[in-house]
């Protein structure tokens, strides 16, 4: 039987970065998943050159209209920022006749300063140089981004007017948009004589008090913390920045009042669903209150001001409680499963998931896998979580505490291995006859057989699993790095992949459950006429 099935399936085989047999994808499914894994750094297996060539190819097999729809879903589904922008680039280059190359632009751009990063992807992967750094820009990608200028105000320009290599001064002289009034016309002029008035952000607050002389060091400090009050008042910190700086606020030595400001908005349902973070930024934060350190450009100036105050130390529980809930209102809306179905979630815990997700990051592609399946772990009612690494290990954790599993899990971790013996889930299953509904694997898909010379693959296991144990069996591949193969092959034996790192990969299951494809929600966004 196994040499039937190799035979069946070696026109699609293939092999990973671990050596071991794969399957190949079709061209969208390949683009789909490299591009909502990848935040343009080095990934464990594979450099960032080598992706974007891998990218260009693949691109160059696709249907325009669909790699249009992925960067769109790319930037308002997965949240991503850098890697659409790629794709509307590339895209610029290879199709031309019609107003797709603008609408997929407008759709893109989310942010004043995506304008001006759009041109700098542009030019970079032109390779304009010199004196002919922007000229002969694409003329459907110039109509997109005045279309985009139309949609900001002055606030939102002078947030992001930043000094970099294009400045929106120069993206403005360049794409001429047309100003819908007088009103935005001064705007215009305003960006052009760079009188912008300068915006209230924590940011600009916090730096302007930096530069004052005070009489003592109990001065600063005092007034660093009224600062602080004020911006919690006033709700000028966005929810991202509220996640990033509670550390700060804490040590500022903060009222309770405004403490407990701060946790109500951040386990606000209403707050979390407006903030559309990665839920891995609330474990960022859930760590930052358990362990020493912070990454934050005013490390230095609160540990000094913490020094003077006494800071809020003892509300750290309330901070983390606050966390866990907003986690939950994040969860709310994932489509669990019920009593009668039994769940499998399998955490790939190897090597190469121990990776950060982006050069500037402390989050692991090993958390992320973590924090999906505790995500949905809340939402089944019969279900199993465990880790693989070198051999396969159920654990139990309770439902209601994500962040905490999560904890628990990374803990843990060390007690299975490094190795990617995925294979050893679907073994455990077969040989103990245990009838699973649905198998979950959070991996970057590089699996391999590392411990056992007979050979066993997790393919022909999970067929002979099917066949023996549980004939209406799904597996679904949730693929955190997308390297562009498949341990399994799809779409055969109810085997499925799924990509991303947003809760909205959750989304997508909920298409496959109800008989579409994991294409579907690309397939189904509008382009903006």
């Amino acid at each position: 039987m196994k040499f039937n099935l190799l035979s069946k399936f070696n026109k699609t085989t293939t092999v990973n970065h671990a050596g071991e047999k794969a399957f190949t994808l079709s061209a969208e499914m390949e683009l789909y998943t490299a591009v909502v894994t990848w935040s343009l750094n080095d990934s464990f297996y594979e450099k960032d050159e080598k992706r974007m060539e891998r990218l260009r190819t693949l691109i160059a097999k696709c249907s325009p209209i669909f790699v249009g729809k992925l960067a769109v879903y790319a930037r308002t589904k997965m949240y991503l920022r850098s890697a659409p922008l790629v794709l509307v680039t590339e895209l610029a280059k290879l199709h031309s006749g019609d107003d797709l190359v603008a609408r997929v632009t407008d759709g893109v751009i989310g942010r004043a300063d995506e304008i001006t990063e759009l041109l700098a992807c542009y030019q970079m992967l032109n390779q304009r140089t010199g004196t002919k750094k922007l000229n002969r820009l694409s003329k459907q990608l110039q109509k997109g981004l005045s279309t985009a200028f139309n949609r900001f105000d002055e606030y939102q320009f002078a947030k992001y007017n930043r000094d970099g290599a294009i400045k929106l001064r120069d993206a403005l002289f360049l794409v001429h948009p047309k100003a819908k009034d007088e009103l935005q016309q001064v705007l215009f002029n305003k960006i052009v004589n760079g009188d912008l008035q300068t915006p209230y952000t924590w940011e600009t607050e916090l730096s302007a008090l930096g530069q004052l002389n005070f009489d003592s060091n109990e001065a600063k400090a005092l007034a660093f913390r009224a600062k602080w009050e004020e911006l919690i008042d006033g709700g000028k910190l966005g929810y991202m920045a509220l996640l990033r700086n509670l550390r700060n606020i804490q040590e500022a030595g903060v009222s309770y009042a405004h403490f407990q400001k701060v946790c109500g908005r951040l386990a606000d349902a209403n707050e979390v669903a407006k903030a559309k973070q990665f839920p891995f930024r609330y474990l960022a934060a859930y760590r930052e209150l358990i362990v020493a350190g912070t990454d934050s450009p005013l490390k230095g100036l609160t540990q000094k001001l913490s020094a003077l105050l006494s800071g809020n130390k003892g509300y750290t529980g309330a901070l983390l409680d606050a966390l866990e809930q907003a986690v939950q209102a994040s969860a709310a809306n994932i489509k669990g499963f019920d009593y009668n179905t039994r769940v499998l979630l399998a955490c790939d815990v190897s090597g190469s998931m121990q990776t950060p997700v982006s050069a500037k990051s402390k989050v692991l592609l090993y958390d992320v896998g973590l924090m999906l399946a505790m995500l949905l772990q809340s939402r089944c009612k019969n279900v199993e979580v465990g880790m693989f690494g070198d051999r396969w290990k159920t654990i139990t954790v309770p439902r209601n505490n994500i962040l905490g599993n999560v904890q628990e899990f990374y803990r843990r971790e060390g007690e299975v291995g490094y190795s990617t013996n995925g294979y050893l889930v679907i073994k455990d299953l077969l040989q103990r006859r245990v009838k699973m509904d649905k198998v979950m694997l959070f991996t970057d898909c590089q699996l391999w057989n590392s411990t056992d010379t007979s050979g066993e693959h997790i393919h022909a296991l999970w067929v002979q699993y099917k066949t023996q144990v549980a004939p209406n069996a799904k597996l679904y591949l949730f693929d955190l790095k997308g390297y562009g193969q498949a341990p399994l092959q799809l779409l055969h034996n109810n085997v499925y992949l799924i990509a991303g790192w947003s809760d909205k990969v959750f989304e997508v299951l909920a298409a496959l459950e109800n008989g579409g494809s994991a294409l579907d929600a690309i397939n189904n966004i509008p382009l903006t006429p």
